[in-house]
């Protein structure tokens, strides 16, 4: 007897749903998909247990006749392609025909359609693969999906089920993940009879981010766009403030389709390069449009993944897009002041009643000096109404001032400075370093960097593999303005050094240099290259944490600030500059 069976297909669908159906969340994700497909304007998701006792996603689509509703669960069956050909040009979120059918046979589900054209609607329940027959039934226009007891009959499945709480949490990214590409749609999504999210299709993107996530986000988002070459992007690029230590907060879209991929995760760590620290993450919305037939959805059950066509060009024009939106734009960092509860009360008026007092003594004043006929009695009244004045003047801040500096050194380290509407304090190291970063890209990008020869050359060793590397690089090093002659066996002297970086070690700075062009591991192209020595150069030649700095110093700092093209940030990312606004810190002194 032969070894190789045919599978029934009950058991070729459960385990397609294997591959399909991984957890609650995906039930809801291919339900909503379906809804969407079906031109729905409402979708209505509501679940139980975390999606192990319940999932119902109900619509107001196009619905399904009796005979499609009864074809609907049955696998490999779907209305969204018709021909090979349409493979090459995928346009609806679904097109496979496994969903149904998987779910179907591994829960309790009933579904319930009805067409605007007709009388009744129909309904059909299939058991885990035991499909019943169709019946009719009372519903409104469109389609429920009820997904009862998942995995019940597959124990060793149901047991890989987390808590409750774990599974709403990915049933959650799921639905946010939808309603952010459908900001057209009325999404509603309820959890044990508990309202969760109700959205609006009137309110917009950025409303729809506040409902989601939080109004800090949606404020700290800067807008862009673009099309060229068939290729129309849209994005909300989040501050560097806003950052986070993992990718989650970054969404994109390919045609309505949420998606990972690596040519775009790279263009988007690209494009904030300099803004922040490497190992943040920025908040972005990205949302891309282009023709279906540039791009291969029919890569992986999930749908997740993609393959385009010229990942080059999508790479290319993503970076593009952002990085000029960023480079363009004042990433300043706003202070962050704790809330603090105030309840208005007569005392918080007391500069109002204390300046209506003042007025009434003025006007007292004035009242018991009449005019006067004597010399004497004349200068009498002269002198006190003087005295009083300048005592009004004083108690009411009204002396005038002598001129004084706008600014202060704190712990050697950060710049206090005032501005029109409050006070910015500034870290001098980070400031200083972009300045000299954007000299050094200038200087570069001009021609080679000046050099001074050195009194006394300072010698180094180095390696076959460093000796190689040196002169690989031997016309970057010239660029940057070093002089290296070879001073014996394994041995090279600096002869000159930049005098843009005068204020950093010969020595430590070019053996750090070498240590970079060997380092394989980076992987660094030629641009990038560059790039990373002028950080490391920046961040050598500045000006210290812990250096004391004289007035002039912090005027030519402060004024170098107003020339730099982005001096918010420094060439690493972090924020050179916090900003104080004077109603924030009235509201902290609970002067409002």
């Amino acid at each position: 007897m032969g070894q190789i069976i045919v599978l029934d297909q009950n058991m070729v669908n459960m385990i397609a749903a294997g591959e399909v159906i991984e957890r609650p969340a995906s039930v809801v994700k291919e339900l909503m998909e379906n809804s969407i497909d079906a031109g729905a304007t409402k979708i209505t998701v509501s679940v139980e247990d975390g999606g192990r006792k319940l999932i119902s996603v109900a619509d107001n689509g196009c619905g399904m006749d009796g005979e499609d509703l009864a074809s609907a669960f049955e696998s490999h069956t779907t209305s969204k392609i018709k021909t090979s050909s349409d493979l090459r040009g995928i346009s609806t979120l679904g097109f496979r025909g496994e969903a149904l059918a998987s779910i179907a046979s591994v829960a309790q589900v009933r579904g319930v359609s009805k067409t605007k054209d007709s009388t009744s609607a129909n309904c059909v329940e299939i058991d885990c693969g035991n499909k019943g027959s169709v019946s009719p039934c009372s519903a409104d226009y469109g389609t429920t999906i009820q997904v009862r007891d998942l995995f019940y009959k597959l124990p060793a499945r149901r047991k890989f089920l987390k808590t409750a709480n774990t599974e709403m949490t990915h049933i959650t990214e799921r639905f946010i993940r939808t309603a952010l590409a459908n900001e057209n749609l009325d999404m509603t999504l309820y959890h044990n009879g508990r309202e969760l999210y109700r959205l609006s299709s009137k309110e917009g993107l950025r409303r729809r981010i506040v409902e989601l996530f939080s109004p800090d986000i949606s404020e700290n988002l800067i807008e862009t766009e673009s099309s060229e070459r068939e290729l129309h992007i849209f994005a909300l690029l989040g501050k560097p403030g806003i950052s986070r230590t993992n990718n989650k907060f970054q969404y994109v879209f390919l045609n309505g389709r949420f998606i990972r991929d690596k040519f775009i995760s790279h263009a988007i760590k690209e494009a904030y390069r300099g803004h922040l620290e490497p190992d943040r993450f920025p908040v972005i919305f990205l949302f891309i449009q282009m023709p279906c037939e540039d791009v291969d959805v029919n890569v992986h059950p999930t749908k997740i993944e993609v393959r385009f066509y010229n990942a080059n060009l999508v790479h290319s024009q993503i970076l593009g897009c952002l990085r000029e939106k960023l480079l363009g734009t004042n990433l300043e960092t706003g202070a962050k002041l704790p809330a603090i509860p105030y309840q208005q009360s007569t005392s918080s008026r007391s500069g109002s009643v204390r300046d209506q007092k003042i007025a009434d003594a003025m006007a007292d004043f004035f009242k018991k000096h009449r005019p006067v006929q004597t010399q004497q009695q004349f200068e009498h009244k002269a002198g006190t109404a003087k005295y009083e004045a300048r005592y009004q003047i004083r108690e009411r801040g009204y002396e005038r001032p002598e001129p004084q500096r706008k600014f202060l050194q704190i712990h050697d380290s950060f710049i206090v400075a005032q501005t029109d509407d409050g006070f910015v304090i500034i870290d001098q190291h980070a400031l200083h370093e972009r300045i000299i970063y954007e000299d050094l890209c200038r200087r570069m990008s001009a021609g080679k960097l000046e050099s001074q020869k050195l009194l006394i050359p300072e010698s180094f060793e180095l390696t076959d593999a460093q000796a190689d590397a040196l002169k690989t690089n031997a016309e970057l090093i010239e660029k940057l303005g070093i002089e290296l002659a070879p001073f014996g066996p394994h041995t090279y002297a600096i002869q000159a050094f930049p005098t843009l970086l005068a204020k950093a070690a010969p020595l430590d700075f070019v053996q750090d240099l070498i240590d970079l062009l060997t380092d394989k591991d980076a992987g660094l192209d030629a641009e990038r290259l560059l790039d990373e020595i002028l950080n490391m150069a920046a961040c050598k030649a500045a000006i210290k944490a812990g250096q004391k700095l004289s007035d002039s110093e912090m005027e030519q700092l402060l004024a170098d600030r107003e020339t730099a093209e982005r001096a918010s940030r420094c060439p690493h990312g972090r924020p050179t500059t916090i900003k104080f606004s004077t109603s924030d810190l009235e509201k902290q002194f609970k002067r409002t």
